[in-house]
């Protein structure tokens, strides 16, 4: 099982505060710092980074909310939830970089064409490698967060800034090759690499929150312990219609099982209801629907939903 799925909302929820709020206020300092340094030089790759952590600071504000409203407990109008707030900010930023890499592209190759130098080397490189730290440091602590929790949003957010460590750590070779070498050129060329990198990482981004949006099965290690632990009771047999989906912290599971025909409708919601807890234990944010068969003499479901069943790997 993911360890992401053992956490509750509430500590789920508190987790991904923080981390995002760490986010927001790292991108605000990198800006600041980034945006004086490139006044100073006039370096095309800071400027490029400078614009890209804007970027990151707006879309680090849009994550931000939305792991909040995500993990609002279902209402009358969304009785499943509010999750799915998490893969539309990760869209949101997967467009927020497609445009920023198109903006340094354009600019790189204007540059590229007529060189620039670059003044006050030293004060860019400095800030260049303080923003490489503050970019390790928070990544760090957001990877420490996904081993915890499954937030797409926290994900995507992330994915963004191990881009930018990239990407600063070409843009500080830029930086450094036209200030102190005098090879201007590779100023523009730098900043087309961050473009390049910053492309790579969008498009990262806006698969993943695709997956949840479409509903994509949980991960095969997820489905297959989610038969283990109901199958645990052999009086429950042969699970079918599995069908799983991840909605921000919340994860939605439906599955039919065969219960001895015999049995009586107490004892078989008994059997059930254990099995629903013992899900509980393991995946404290689910929402779980268990359909009991009678064995041996179930019909064939039927519906326009009723796709082929999918074994757990």
């Amino acid at each position: 099982m993911s360890e992401a799925h053992g956490l509750s909302v509430a500590q789920t929820a508190a987790l991904t505060r923080r981390v995002t709020l760490l986010s927001v206020m790292t991108a605000a300092v990198l800006v600041v710092f980034k945006a004086a340094a490139w006044g100073a030089s006039g370096s095309l790759a800071l400027a490029a980074s400078m614009a890209d952590s804007a970027l990151d600071l707006v879309a680090s504000l849009g994550t931000f909310f939305a792991v909040r409203y995500a993990a609002a407990p279902p209402d009358a109008e969304h009785r499943f939830g509010h999750g799915k707030a998490e893969a539309f900010a990760s869209l949101f930023q997967a467009g927020l970089v497609f445009a920023s890499a198109a903006l340094i592209a354009r600019e790189a190759v204007g540059d590229l064409l007529h060189p620039q130098p670059i003044e006050q080397g030293a004060w860019a490189i400095g800030v260049m490698i303080v923003s490489l730290l503050l970019t390790f440091a928070l990544i760090t602590a957001q990877g420490r967060v996904l081993r915890q929790v499954a937030s797409v949003a926290v994900s995507g957010d992330r994915a963004h800034y191990v881009s930018d460590l990239a990407s600063n750590a070409v843009a500080l070779l830029g930086i450094g090759a036209a200030s102190l070498l005098g090879l201007t050129w590779l100023d523009p060329i730098a900043a087309l690499l961050v473009a390049a990198l910053l492309l790579w990482s969008a498009l990262g981004v806006f698969r993943e929150a695709s997956d949840q949006l479409m509903d994509r099965e949980l991960p095969d290690e997820d489905r297959a312990r989610i038969v283990q632990i109901v199958t645990r009771d052999a009086r429950l047999t042969d699970v079918h219609q599995l069908r799983t989906r991840a909605s921000g912290p919340w994860i939605h599971i439906q599955m039919h099982v065969d219960l001895d025909p015999e049995m009586t409708l107490e004892a078989a919601h008994d059997i059930v209801l254990a099995a629903e807890h013992r899900l509980l234990e393991a995946f404290p944010a689910a929402d779980i629907i268990i359909h009991a068969d009678p064995r041996g003499r179930a019909e064939i479901h039927t519906g326009p939903l009723a796709a082929p069943e999918r074994a757990p790997q």
